[in-house]
């Protein structure tokens, strides 16, 4: 995930979305009875810690079935601090269909996965919980340990909540004194569809993400910088019931990184816990309009989530939290 979003290609590697965002790695356990029992911290914790530094974007690409009220705290203290929250939806499309968390948490921006035909990916989760969809198959990721091969067909919708993190970064680091809602409201304004801005019956949120329409206007007007843009839509939804987040939340951009404390640990393959508690179920599969951007102007903090017994890209601070595959 931390390669999709900043890599620089270097060495034969890929690069990433925004290549020239900075990666903040941290490790966390989102199992606590699990493999990782009293190696890493969990989640609820991570994401206060991550709160209280000058990173901009939380990518979570990972899920657990299960709400906690310390974890739906912490989000909130997270968008309280001014923080823009990014998950995956799950890959639960061919099963129950259900999102878990933290996507279904308030103030979270879900993802969902689309394929190269522009329509709703088979196996991702959809509905309810989705505001943006974004490329999630035959996608390279590293498929060993040793970081010494790229699987080429590696799908899911942890691929696709990275490159919406990604868009943002490269939208917030092009408007660095917007807020969090000003660079989600830009997402979602400008985001591919077929369908009006509003329509909760749409499987798919507000469409394909598209950073490239705001990076081409540099007098994009974002919208008020403290009114939440889900808020309606979430309403509409039945989604989550949400306020505006106040004007002290807004933080401002650093120059400086973050302290933070990272962990290096192998990588595993198994998607863990993705089953779901919360969403709908839907076998509809809808057209998005798809449209990519080689932009890659960015010089955001972006932290990552790594779920338990996965690799934290070392040095600095990134979240590489599980990765949900559908293979």
């Amino acid at each position: 995930m931390a390669e999709l979003i900043a890599g620089t290609g270097a060495g034969g590697g890929i690069q990433g979305l925004a290549p020239g965002a900075k990666i903040v790695p941290y490790y966390v356990s989102v199992d606590p009875d699990g493999a990782d029992k009293g190696k890493a911290p969990e989640f609820a914790e991570v994401l206060r810690a991550v709160a209280d530094t000058d990173v901009k974007i939380i990518n979570m690409s990972f899920g657990n079935p299960a709400f906690d009220e310390e974890e739906q705290a912490a989000v909130e203290y997270a968008a309280s601090r001014g923080k823009l929250l990014v998950a995956s939806a799950g890959n639960d499309g061919l099963e129950n269909g259900f999102a878990g968390y933290p996507v279904s948490y308030n103030y979270v921006l879900g993802v969902s996965s689309m394929n190269e035909e522009g329509k709703i990916s088979k196996f991702a989760t959809r509905g309810n919980y989705v505001d943006l969809v974004a490329p999630g198959e035959d996608v390279p990721t590293w498929c060993d340990a040793s970081f010494q091969s790229y699987c080429s067909k590696s799908s899911g919708t942890s691929i696709s909540s990275a490159l919406v993190s990604a868009s943002a970064a490269l939208i917030w680091s092009a408007h660095p004194n917007w807020t969090a809602n000003q660079v989600t409201r830009a997402l979602i304004d400008t985001a591919g569809r077929k369908w009006p801005k509003n329509d909760p019956t749409q499987y798919s949120g507000y469409g394909t993400v598209r950073p490239r329409v705001v990076l081409a206007n540099p007098n994009y007007d974002a919208g008020a910088p403290y009114s939440d843009p889900l808020a309606k839509w979430n309403r509409e939804k039945g989604k989550k019931l949400v306020t505006e987040i106040p004007p002290a939340s807004a933080a401002s951009p650093s120059a400086t990184p973050p302290s933070a404390t990272g962990s290096s640990q192998a990588p595993e393959n198994s998607s863990g816990a993705d089953k779901a508690a919360a969403g709908s179920k839907a076998d509809k599969t809808e057209n998005v309009a798809a449209e990519s951007s080689s932009d890659d102007n960015s010089t955001l903090w972006i932290a990552l989530g790594a779920a338990a017994a996965v690799v934290v890209i070392g040095g600095g601070a990134f979240v590489v939290l599980r990765s949900r595959r559908a293979t």
